[in-house]
């Protein structure tokens, strides 16, 4: 009997467990290469230098350290970080050429320090462990600096600035059959939840696990923050700037970048129930969507892109409108091909169509049936389910040929992959969860990247251009498959700036291909309201135009004169604004600074910014101020540091100022940098695939600046290739004179412009103008037009009501060339 005993207490689960953990009283540290192993009580503890700014924490499970995924980080191979580690009795400090981690062994705790022996960063003291697992969640406990704000998390309608809250990232929204409280709850709204942040103090924290995690950013204590999750490893990304942009460009370089859009793409996008939203799907046709587009060509408001939302299918037999049978509506739609071909010959770039995960019989095609047969659906309950398994290529490869090639064929050019949210979650249009365990918990953040990434890599093959996906949900890495939607949220005054927060907060966290519907989803919209919100879709960066009510749909005629006079001007700005917002758009595919950021974001120094939840940067150049506030014929105003003019009257003011500015109705407080270089297009009602013959550059001289411009064909991936040209643009301004130097054009992309048109914000008319070529400086003349119409090659005239100076010249893209204007 004792020796029955003795082997089952050799040979038992239980005493493997313990053989298996480490000695408590182990203390060592092993290296290979960039990574550091710390044992550390009944912690085994990974640090790996990614870079000199960048290290990887990370503590082993009772699993031990897991396999690479690939959903949320896109890099995990490092070049050789040189570093020094010098080790003590018990602790460790690791120096690289920018920091110092200071690190003891028993308990396992770091901190972080610049190489002026600043400290940025460290894990609390006054705790047994900072960071490890306990009651199944990997956690790690934080210092909170008093002067410390942090800001990210994702598209957040809440708040900014995140210090003193808890922030819980888990995608999906409010649920509760009250709206008010679930769906439109701005506390619970969830699309795209982000674990990064960035903190003020120069460094932001990555959590690479795709579990729900809760953080507390001193919430419950004024001197510390914690963040953990309800599963899988503890594994966070630590990175140093300390500028926010290169805190992003870092966080972008793990997690991916956002990629090129179709130029056309920075166009309008118009969505539509095709004449018949919910309740009115018999009025569903064809020959709506048709009518749509044709009246928008006729009363001359640009536009590029249409899809088409949920009614253009029949719903599904067993999920009705939570499921995608993909087929056409009866008899609304007799011959969809006929349609997209009408909206290709007026010139629309692209035409897609909404779908949700699931798959579903309809009255012809069984899918669901047949995706079930073929074994491509994720199981539920040890049964085939209804949510393809968009993480095997297998089942996406057959979701494409079976349900989206056949669309594809008849035109449809792009998806809108609604719903992501549904999978291992209760559906907002199903009464039921789906896939559960485990497993699901895990993958459910996940799921909407790979839902989108599927149909974004299908149709670029397909239509042998960029993709495009328009999608609402998303994680950490959904940047890659752009572009991402705010939800349906009411045409209410009360949603309008938590719209302009997630935006703001979606920049912050890496997804800057973001945008939202102009005049708000659901409900008829107040006029006021309408104009006001449309401003603002102008300024996002993408512009979406769409809404459920029937039977106004958000069309801009349907809401007043005033309304479509106000949406046409801001429309036709957006277009002449397309070189500028292109240009910004590389920037982003380079670097990720999004181009819709939050006002930390250059100025994580000044605490005035932390605050500010309702302007933003466009861009470089400008900041964008949307009016909110219903009845409203004023607003304050923060500049920043530097020099500001009013866009649309000039006006200059300095900054690190709080002014007050008038706005009326039919005014969008918009300021502009002093310095600022603005390519710009004429107006065209569609965005054509060659370049425009005139460029316009709009320049506020300010000492001395500069703007690279960039263009490339705008549909293809050959700028992935290097096939694409950037023209370094200078300003200098004196007393005596201004200068711009225009750099021959570096890239082997060759754009040709017949002229140049250089308009100048300056307070006198000039004594002379001169344009210099390689070979002889030409004196330009001087003509009495009063603005840029009737310039003929090689000319200039002064402004004087409004203080412009328009010059046009020939340009050299080959040499370059310079402008000198004498004062």
């Amino acid at each position: 009997m004792k020796i029955i005993l003795l082997l089952y207490l050799i040979f038992s689960p239980l005493a493997m467990v313990f053989s298996a953990m480490p000695d408590v009283n182990a203390r060592k540290i092993s290296t290979a290469g960039n990574i550091l192993e710390i044992q550390s009580g009944i912690f085994r503890y990974r640090i790996e230098l990614c870079n000199s700014t960048m290290f990887r924490v990370r503590a082993a499970s009772d699993k031990g350290f897991r396999e690479d995924e690939h959903w949320m980080i896109i890099r995990y191979s490092w070049p050789e970080v040189q570093y020094k580690l010098t080790e003590s009795k018990n602790g460790f400090i690791i120096t690289t050429d920018d920091l110092f981690i200071d690190g003891t062994i028993e308990p396992f705790k770091l901190k972080v320090f610049t190489k002026d022996n600043k400290i940025i960063h460290a894990d609390v003291d006054n705790v047994e462990y900072a960071s490890g697992y306990k009651d199944d969640s990997a956690f790690c406990i934080k210092k909170l600096f008093p002067d410390e704000h942090f800001f990210g998390f994702g598209e957040r309608m809440d708040f900014i600035d995140q210090r003193g809250k808890e922030v819980s990232l888990n995608v999906g929204r409010g649920i509760g059959a009250d709206h008010m409280e679930g769906a439109y709850n701005i506390l619970k709204a969830n699309y795209a939840p982000v674990p990064f942040m960035m903190s003020t103090r120069g460094y932001g924290i990555f959590f690479h696990n795709s579990f729900q995690s809760d953080w507390d950013m001193g919430y419950t204590g004024s001197e510390t923050y914690s963040f953990r999750a309800k599963g899988g490893e503890l594994d966070y990304y630590f990175i140093y700037g300390p500028a926010f942009t290169s805190l992003m460009e870092q966080y972008t370089d793990l997690t991916g970048r956002t990629p090129l859009l179709p130029r056309f793409a920075l166009g309008l996008h118009v969505g539509t129930y095709s004449g018949g939203t919910w309740g009115h799907e018999d009025l569903t046709s064809q020959y709506y969507v048709v009518q749509l587009a044709r009246k928008l060509r006729e009363l001359g408001i640009p536009a590029d892109i249409l899809h088409l939302d949920s009614t253009w299918r029949i719903f599904g037999k067993k999920s009705g409108k939570g499921g995608t049978s993909f087929e056409w509506r009866q008899p609304g739609f007799p011959d969809p091909k006929a349609m997209f071909d009408s909206l290709y010959a007026m010139n629309y770039q692209m035409v897609g169509l909404h779908i949700r995960p699931r798959i579903d019989n309809g009255e012809i095609n069984n899918y669901l049936d047949m995706a079930q047969e073929a074994g491509i659906t994720y199981p539920e309950n040890g049964q085939p389910g209804d949510f393809p398994d968009f993480f095997n290529a297998r089942a996406t490869d057959w979701w494409w040929k079976h349900c989206l090639l056949p669309l594809a064929e008849l035109g449809c050019r792009f998806v809108k992959t609604d719903e992501g949210s549904a999978f291992g979650r209760l559906g907002n249009e199903v009464n039921r969860t789906g896939p559960t365990g485990k497993e699901v918990e895990e993958l459910h953040n996940v799921f909407p990247i790979a839902y989108a990434k599927a149909p974004f890599e299908h149709f670029m093959a397909f239509n042998g251009m960029r993709g495009m996906n328009h999608t609402r949900e998303g994680f950490a890495g959904i940047q890659r498959y752009p572009f991402i939607f705010a939800g349906d949220w009411p045409s209410e005054w009360q949603y309008f700036q938590p719209v302009i927060r997630g935006g703001i907060n979606s920049g912050l966290s890496g997804i800057g291909a973001w945008t939202h519907c102009m005049g708000g989803f659901e409900h008829v919209a107040d006029p006021e309201l309408y104009i006001r919100w449309c401003q603002f879709g102008m300024f996002s960066p993408v512009a979406l135009l769409f809404g459920m009510e029937h039977p106004y749909y958000k069309e801009p005629w349907q809401y007043g004169d005033q309304a479509l006079s106000v949406f046409r001007e801001y429309d036709r700005l957006r277009y002449k604004l397309i070189p500028y917002m292109y240009s910004s758009w590389y920037t982003m595919y380079k670097t990720g600074t999004p181009i819709m950021r939050a006002m930390v974001f250059h100025h994580p120094d000044d605490p005035n910014t932390y605050a500010i939840e309702d302007q933003y940067y466009f861009g470089e150049n400008f900041i964008v101020c949307p009016v909110t506030v219903k009845g409203a014929v004023s607003r304050t105003v923060y500049l920043p540091e530097g020099t500001w003019y009013d866009y649309s009257s000039g006006r200059q003011y300095e900054g690190r100022h709080y002014i007050l500015v008038k706005t009326p109705i039919e005014k969008l407080p918009v300021f502009v940098k002093g310095g600022s270089i603005i390519p710009m297009q004429p107006v065209r009602q569609y965005i054509a695939a060659a370049p425009p013959d005139t460029l316009i550059f709009e320049v506020f001289p300010k000492g001395h600046s500069t703007f690279e411009y960039y263009e490339d064909d705008g549909i293809s991936i050959n700028y992935q290739k290097g096939i694409y040209a950037l023209t370094k643009i200078e300003c200098t301004e004196t007393n005596e004179r201004i200068y711009m130097r225009f750099h021959a054009a570096y890239g082997p992309y060759a754009a040709i412009h017949d002229n140049y048109l250089i308009k100048i914000h300056i307070d006198n008319k000039p004594a002379s103008v001169t344009a210099h070529y390689k070979m002889a400086g030409v004196m330009l003349s001087a003509k009495k037009e009063q603005g840029s119409y009737g310039l003929t090659e090689n000319s200039w005239t002064y402004d004087v009501q409004n203080r412009v100076l328009w010059i046009s010249c020939r340009p050299d893209r080959m040499e370059g060339f310079s402008v000198e204007i004498q004062r």
